[in-house]
């Protein structure tokens, strides 16, 4: 394992460290097209830092990133970097209200950004204050906006010096320099601007690459949001750290264009959110067994259980091209059935827990260590510590506090929220509940917002019930309220589902499939559960809750009780 002394913690120290380790191995690229090399990629960087110097970015500045994944996008944010200049990464998913937003708190001096999301600047009252340059080399638009293609941008960098000549003098950039403002699409309420420092990013960044011995020859897949700290740091660093090559899939990745991208590419690696996992298990591994009386048959007995688990594994593992090494889980809660099949198939999976504050990763893995438990996100990270505030006597169960070189600087033109966020002592408060059992493996119970407190006393921790909810066929997903000291959930149902089982039925036919559906996932769930955690009714909804980016549901948006907290 490096020692953080060994090696240099700006993000501009990782790029040119592995430009010279590396220099003609394939670095970034799309999927199913030709990668760019490390030299290549270093010197595109440089390129283009020299241009947005020229254009007047100076050390400290703005600049945004507004775009879906690209080779261009990673080798955009190194190039602000580079001068001392700020990322401000804006998530693709946001809407325009909130772009509109960040361009007016941040000032950005130039932005970079893709031909599908330009309406979204059209109309903010702070606009950029220099250059738009389109990631995609769109050009169209002139008489809305002037913008420039990226390419045309990058080839005036060129002509400007000739080939041998030497880069102009970039300001220097230390460690604890501001690298990235990073606006949080949380599930408790508005965005905060996460100030991440050169330090924070990289210490996080070097610590992760220790989980797992890769090799230079492995390929990782992106699927997720570069803008996110998560696949930033974990799908794109790390890889960049190890000498990896990283492709980006460039579409949603349904199981049908992810099955296509895997076939050709045959990634070693991925980073994902559960819900990738649980859908392919919903949808491809459920249906397979209960469509076999052998397989059902099987499955009602460990040993047989674990036999079709092992195969279907196997399956899974060709699904993803066959040569996969680890799939990395995070950015939000697994679904405990779902993590059971993937450890009783054998499958390489990783869970890791951690927040935009924390660079992201505060805890996970590492990779085959034995005493990582099921139902865990493994042990803290390397640097990190990680302690329980005020645990409960008799469960253990606290707030999970933690501290180390990849905490927050704070959040930006906040200095009330970073106080509420940040300790004197540099803790981090996560406003997550955890524990820990005997062999340091972190448990993580829920937002301590989430927690339900009924009329007698008793705490009610909503996630687990919703795992149940959700391990049901027909159920997308599903959300636990408290109203008028009783539970209820709201469920939105996989209509997919319901059309099979309605095949030729009426409108009210299939109201009342619908309805018994309903009232029999009531009975066995309350059947399964603690009567403190009985729900008393479950709602039908007609549309997909309002999600983050790591597809966590913004439960702000629905709590009754919300302007109580």
């Amino acid at each position: 394992m490096k020692l953080l002394a060994d090696v240099g913690m700006t993000l501009n120290y990782v790029l040119d460290a592995s430009a010279d380790k590396f220099a003609d191995r394939p670095a970034i690229g799309m999927a199913m097209e030709p990668p760019i090399t490390y030299a290549s990629m270093r010197r595109q960087v440089l390129l283009l830092a020299e241009r947005l110097l020229r254009d007047g970015v100076e050390k400290g500045d703005r600049v945004a990133i507004l775009a879906e994944n690209s080779e261009k996008w990673g080798i955009a944010y190194f190039a602000i970097v580079r001068l001392g200049a700020v990322v401000v990464p804006i998530l693709p998913d946001m809407p325009e209200g909130d772009v509109h937003h960040i361009l007016a708190e941040m000032r950005v001096k130039a932005m970079f950004i893709s031909s599908r999301q330009l309406e979204k600047i059209d109309e903010a009252k702070q606009p950029v204050a220099g250059r738009v340059i389109t990631l995609d080399d769109y050009q169209g638009r002139a008489e809305v906006m002037p913008i420039v293609p990226f390419a045309d941008y990058l080839r005036e960098a060129g002509e400007v010096r000739a080939e041998d000549a030497p880069p102009l003098a970039f300001p220097e950039v230390g460690e604890d320099d501001l690298a990235a403002i990073l606006y949080t699409s949380g599930t408790s309420g508005y965005s905060k601007a996460v100030m991440l420092t050169h330090k924070n990013l990289t210490a996080n960044a070097y610590a992760a690459s220790t989980l797992m011995k890769t090799s230079p020859e492995w390929k990782f897949l992106s699927i997720l949001t570069m803008a996110h700290a998560y696949e930033f740091t974990t799908g794109f660093m790390v890889p960049l750290i190890s000498g990896c090559s990283v492709v980006y899939a460039g579409k949603a990745p349904t199981p049908a264009i992810l099955q296509k991208i895997c076939q050709y590419e045959k990634p070693q690696v991925i980073f994902a959110v559960p819900l990738v996992m649980e859908k392919i298990y919903k949808k491809r591994v459920l249906p397979s067994i209960e469509k076999s009386r052998v397989l059902s048959f099987l499955c009602r007995y460990r040993l047989g259980r674990s036999f079709v688990y092992r195969k279907i594994g196997a399956r899974l593992l060709e699904f993803f091209g066959g040569k996969l090494e680890l799939m990395g889980l995070g950015g939000a809660a697994l679904n405990p059935e779902v993590e059971h099949f993937l450890a009783e198939a054998h499958f390489p999976y990783l869970v890791g827990y951690g927040l935009t504050e924390g660079a992201p990763l505060l805890a996970g893995g590492p990779f085959g260590d034995q005493t990582i438990a099921v139902g865990s996100v493994g042990k803290p990270l390397s640097g990190v510590e990680i302690r329980i505030a005020d645990p409960d006597p008799k469960t253990g169960i606290g707030e999970i506090q933690a501290a180390g070189p990849n905490i927050m600087l704070g959040y930006y033109s906040n200095p009330e929220a970073t106080g509420q966020a940040l300790s004197p002592g540099g803790w981090l408060s996560t406003g997550d509940l955890g524990c820990f059992d005997k062999a340091g493996n972190l448990y993580v119970k829920g937002r301590s917002k989430n927690v339900i407190v009924l009329s007698n006393g008793e705490n009610v921790y909503t996630e687990p019930i919703e795992h149940k909810i959700n391990s049901f066929p027909w159920v997308a997903e599903s959300l636990v309220l408290e109203n008028a000291g009783k539970l209820e959930a709201w469920i939105y149902p996989d209509y997919e589902h319901i059309d099979e089982g309605t095949i030729g039925q009426s409108v009210s036919e299939r109201y009342r499939y619908i309805a018994g559906l309903i009232e029999e996932l009531r009975k066995t769930i309350n059947a399964q559960v603690a009567p403190s955690s009985r729900l008393s009714k479950i709602l039908e909804r007609r549309e997909p809750f309002v999600k983050t980016a790591t597809h966590k549901i913004k439960r702000y948006l629905y709590d009754r009780n919300a302007a109580k907290l």
